[in-house]
């Protein structure tokens, strides 16, 4: 990566973290996917259960062969038949793992969903949330972290499910209401009440979509 632009990610990944701890969360920054991994696995203890809903960014930096090493309970939905059975343990889980549709630079995270398993234990149930982050989700302010979840990161995902949407066809929110719209519930969080349980690792790479 260019040296500019790993210093800028840097002291703008600064900035989300100081609006992240305002809102009682806790950031950390890694420069690369290796720092990363190492920072994510930090954060979950040997032997804990440990759950995620669709997380690109997870795969990207390795984290779901370290889950699937033996050293974790990992809940593992691909490797489950009864996807609502794992589904509902996710919300009994010690640590919810997952990324951000778009994050802004105060350190409000905004996330959309389907079927509601990710907002919904974002929200509630695990006992720690951990999100990874590529700085490219990074917005200045939530009117664009919102547009950004629907125009970016909404129309690649309907792409890569194969979902007969507007946004897959053209590549931008139709604010459609498509038999296929992954765009039913909408969860904005904007602080924490419970001290520990929300963690964001930026990561100065950009991370999935």
């Amino acid at each position: 990566m260019n040296e500019n632009i790993a210093k800028r990610n840097a002291l703008l990944a600064e900035k989300v973290i100081k609006g992240l701890r305002s809102r009682n969360m806790a950031g950390y920054w890694a420069a690369d996917k290796e720092a990363a991994l190492g920072t994510v696995l930090s954060i979950i203890p040997p032997g804990a259960s440990v759950a995620m809903g669709g997380c690109a960014s997870a795969a990207e930096i390795g984290l779901m062969e370290a889950l699937r090493s033996g050293r974790y309970k990992f809940i593992d939905r691909a490797a489950i038949a009864d996807k609502r059975a794992a589904m509902l343990a996710a919300y009994d889980a010690d640590v919810f793992v997952s990324s951000a549709n778009a994050i802004t630079e105060d350190g409000v995270i905004v996330n959309i969903d389907g079927n509601a398993n990710r907002v919904s234990a974002i929200a509630q149930g695990p006992k720690k949330v951990v999100f990874i982050v590529g700085m490219n989700k990074v917005c200045c302010d939530l009117d664009a972290a919102l547009k950004r979840a629907r125009n970016v990161a909404a129309p690649i995902n309907a792409q890569r499910f194969g979902l007969s949407t507007p946004c897959a066809k053209t590549g931008a929110c139709a604010d459609c209401k498509s038999p296929d719209t992954i765009c039913c519930q909408f969860l904005v969080t904007r602080f924490s009440h419970h001290e520990g349980r929300m963690h964001v690792v930026l990561v100065g790479e950009s991370l999935g979509f």
